[in-house]
């Protein structure tokens, strides 16, 4: 474990490699699981105002969902994350012709229509931030469905803190992976 500001990270995002392989998974990390994807206070406000912009790209079981629970959930422990259909899969979720799960959050974003990408849960994926009163944990969730990415990624030779660049940019800032790649540079990777 290392420390960059107020955050702990776990050498393991640095060790590890890891590479979404969606021709193998199919998305399969939207859909099974027994919750939703986490969201913080904010994103729960984007949800709401994005809502029916996004609806077009949603499926006709999502919305079900979503007008039944919500655009998100409060879970018993007071956790908050996006709502399911039937305890599966995400509320967000489509599918495509080949029944890969995709997130309709991300395919309004990628056509220009909203602003936002996705959860930042989803978008870091499988590092998980678990914040505490005062720092945040930065892990690697390991997920045995996910193993055909830990695969890819080592074909690739991609490290985990590499592949969620862009994620880690967005949730805590260039200079912070600037510092993390530094970091990693020092253990060789």
């Amino acid at each position: 474990m290392f420390q960059i500001g107020k955050t702990i990270i776990s050498e393991d995002i640095i060790e590890n490699d890891f590479v979404c392989n969606l021709n193998a998974c199919k998305g399969i990390c939207c859909v099974e699981g027994d919750a939703g994807a986490p969201l913080d206070e904010e994103e729960i406000k984007k949800l709401d105002a994005i809502y029916e912009t996004i609806q077009p790209f949603l499926r006709k079981e999502g919305i079900e969902a979503i007008e039944a629970q919500g655009t998100y959930i409060v879970r018993e422990n007071g956790d908050l994350e996006t709502p399911l259909v039937n305890g599966a899969e995400c509320a967000y979720v489509t599918f495509d012709e080949k029944n890969t799960a995709m997130c309709g959050i991300e395919q309004a974003y990628n056509k220009g229509i909203i602003d936002w990408k996705k959860p930042i849960s989803c978008h870091l994926y499988p590092i998980r931030v678990e914040a505490y009163s005062d720092f945040a944990a930065v892990n690697y969730h390991r997920w045995p469905i996910c193993d055909d990415a830990c695969t890819l990624g080592k074909e690739l030779q991609v490290p985990i803190y590499v592949f969620v660049k862009e994620a880690l940019i967005r949730k805590f800032g260039e200079d912070w992976y600037a510092e993390l790649e530094s970091t990693a540079k020092k253990l060789g990777r």
